[in-house]
C-alpha cells in the first residue's frame, strides 16, 4: 500500500490495494491514513454493490437516506444517476452530508460507475484548514456556539411537490432538527473544524436572524479559499471516501447532458462535540499552521490581507 499526498494541506491517493480484499492490518492502516488526510482517492476498484456495502460496514453501521434515490435491492446504497433527462442534481452547493441528523455520517464512500468525458469533478474543502484561517478573536467568539440544522434544499423541494410532501412530514417527525456546534472538535485527533454549511445549517442559536446570516455567510466563504480545497477528477471505478466530520464537498453541474452515475454509502457517525475550551492552536492538517494564516503587517506597517502560509 502506497499513500501519496495530493496537496500540501489534505487529501491523498492510495495505490497497491483492492478495497474488497483488505485484511485487518491493511484496513487499519487505510483508516489511519483517512483520519490523517481527510480525503482518500483509490482508483481501479472493481467493487460490486455487496463489496461496496461490506467495505462501508468496516467503518460502522450504514445509514439509509430519507431523500436520495436508494437502490431497489440495497436500501443503504444511494444511486446518483444524472443525465440530460434527469432532474437537476442538488449537489452544486458546499455541504457536509446529512447534518440534519443528530448523528451525522462519519464517512461517505463514493464510487464512480460512469464518468463524463469532461466535467463532473468533485471539489472538497478541509474545514479544519478553513477554521485555521480565522483570526484568534473570531475563534474565541465561536467557541461554544451552536446552530440549528434542517433539511435545506431537500425540504424546499419536497414542500413544492404535493405528492412527496407527506415524505417530508414523516421525516420531520422521525428526525427532529438538531443543534450542532459551530466549531466541532474531531473525536480522534482533537482538531477543530467549522461545522456549518449552506445546504443544511439554518441559524446560529441565540442570535438575531440578520446577525446569524452575516456570520454564517462569512463562515461559508471559508470553504472558498483555494488553499483549503482539493479537486478530484473521476474515472470509472474510482472510489473516494472522506471524513464527513471535517470535510465539505461540492459537485459542479458542469457535465450535462453527459451521463454521470455514482454510487454512495454513508456510515453512521457520533454526536458532534463542540469547542468550549479557551482557544488553542489546532493540530496542523499535514502542515497547515494556524498561526501563519490571516492578516499580516507589511514592511511599512500597513496591513497585508489575506496572506496564508502553508508548511510544505
Amino acid at each position: 500500500m502506497e499513500i501519496r499526498p495530493l496537496g500540501p494541506v489534505f487529501g491523498a491517493e492510495v495505490t497497491g490495494i483492492q478495497l474488497a480484499h483488505l485484511d485487518d492490518a491493511q484496513f487499519e492502516k487505510l483508516r489511519a491514513a483517512w483520519v490523517a488526510h481527510e480525503v482518500l482517492v483509490v482508483r481501479d476498484q472493481t467493487l460490486d454493490v455487496a463489496e461496496h456495502i461490506a467495505f462501508g460496514q468496516r467503518f460502522g453501521d450504514l445509514t439509509v437516506s430519507p431523500f436520495s434515490p436508494n437502490a431497489d435491492d440495497a436500501a443503504e446504497l444511494i444511486v446518483l444517476d444524472n443525465h440530460a433527462d434527469s432532474p437537476r442534481p442538488l449537489t452544486d452547493i458546499w455541504h457536509s452530508d446529512e447534518t440534519f441528523r443528530e448523528q451525522p455520517p462519519l464517512v461517505t464512500i463514493l464510487r464512480s460507475r460512469i464518468s463524463p468525458e469532461f466535467g463532473g469533478d468533485t471539489m472538497f474543502a478541509s474545514m479544519t484548514a478553513a477554521y485555521a484561517t480565522l483570526s484568534e478573536r473570531m475563534q474565541q467568539y465561536l467557541a461554544g456556539t451552536t446552530a440549528l440544522h434542517g433539511f435545506g434544499r431537500f425540504g424546499a423541494m419536497l414542500r413544492q411537490d404535493p405528492e412527496r410532501r407527506h415524505l417530508l412530514h414523516r421525516v420531520e417527525n422521525e428526525l427532529p432538527m438538531p443543534h450542532h456546534p459551530v466549531v466541532r472538535v474531531h473525536p480522534e485527533t482533537g482538531r477543530k473544524a467549522l461545522f456549518v454549511n449552506p445546504h443544511f445549517t439554518l441559524k446560529i442559536d441565540d442570535l438575531d436572524e440578520d446577525e446569524s446570516d452575516a456570520i454564517l455567510s462569512f463562515l461559508y466563504r471559508r470553504a472558498l479559499v483555494p488553499e483549503v480545497q482539493l479537486r478530484v477528477t473521476w474515472q470509472p471505478d474510482t472510489v473516494v471516501f472522506w471524513d464527513n466530520r471535517s470535510v465539505q464537498h461540492y459537485a459542479p453541474n458542469d457535465y450535462l447532458p453527459q451521463r454521470r452515475r455514482m454510487e454512495r454509502v454513508t456510515v453512521r457517525g457520533d454526536t458532534p462535540v463542540g469547542d468550549t475550551a479557551e482557544r488553542t492552536y489546532s493540530t496542523p492538517v499535514r502542515g497547515i499552521d494556524a498561526r501563519n494564516i490571516g492578516t499580516s503587517t507589511g514592511g511599512d506597517g500597513s496591513e497585508v490581507s489575506p496572506t496564508r502560509h502553508f508548511d510544505r
